[in-house]
């Protein structure tokens, strides 16, 4: 899939690269730390592709917690709760163990973080916490995946 997305990218106009890897990087599974690989492998400057794929990621995750948030106020304005998945209580046995920090900063090696955001803020974590540790966590995977892939192709 990485080689995919990287053949796609590199295929744009340069003109539109840089939103090739913002838009690369939006989607849940590639991040911030695949979006910066794919941007180091076809060329970018590490900081060029490790911004752009920061950038893609956070916006694709302010997305999914604010509509996350939004369905939160409408459900639990009605009085009626549903039965938790096991797969859910799961989750929520993490987030009550780790907290939105350690969820935010972890997390993103298991689930993706549009995924794990907007899991949280369903959870009743603020919303304004989770998008400040989220940021924190897709800043940090970018950077270190960004970082890794430049040490990598300097290796070639």
């Amino acid at each position: 899939m990485i080689e995919t997305l990287q053949n796609a990218v590199s295929s744009l106009p340069e003109a539109l690269t840089w939103l090739g890897i913002m838009l690369a990087a939006a989607i849940p599974l590639v991040e911030s730390y695949f979006g910066s690989v794919i941007g180091v492998l076809i060329g970018l400057h590490p900081a060029v592709a490790i911004g752009l794929a920061v950038i893609g990621n956070i916006v694709s995750m302010l997305i999914f917690v604010l509509s996350a948030h939004a369905v939160r106020q409408k459900v639990t304005s009605s009085a009626v709760q549903k039965e938790e998945t096991p797969r859910r209580r799961k989750l929520r046995e993490r987030f009550d163990r780790y907290g939105v920090a350690g969820v935010s900063l972890a997390g993103q090696a298991l689930l993706p973080s549009q995924i794990t955001s907007a899991a949280m803020v369903s959870f009743g974590a603020s919303k304004n916490a989770v998008i400040f540790w989220q940021i924190i966590s897709i800043i940090l995977w970018g950077v270190a995946f960004g970082v890794l892939a430049t040490l990598g192709v300097s290796f070639l």
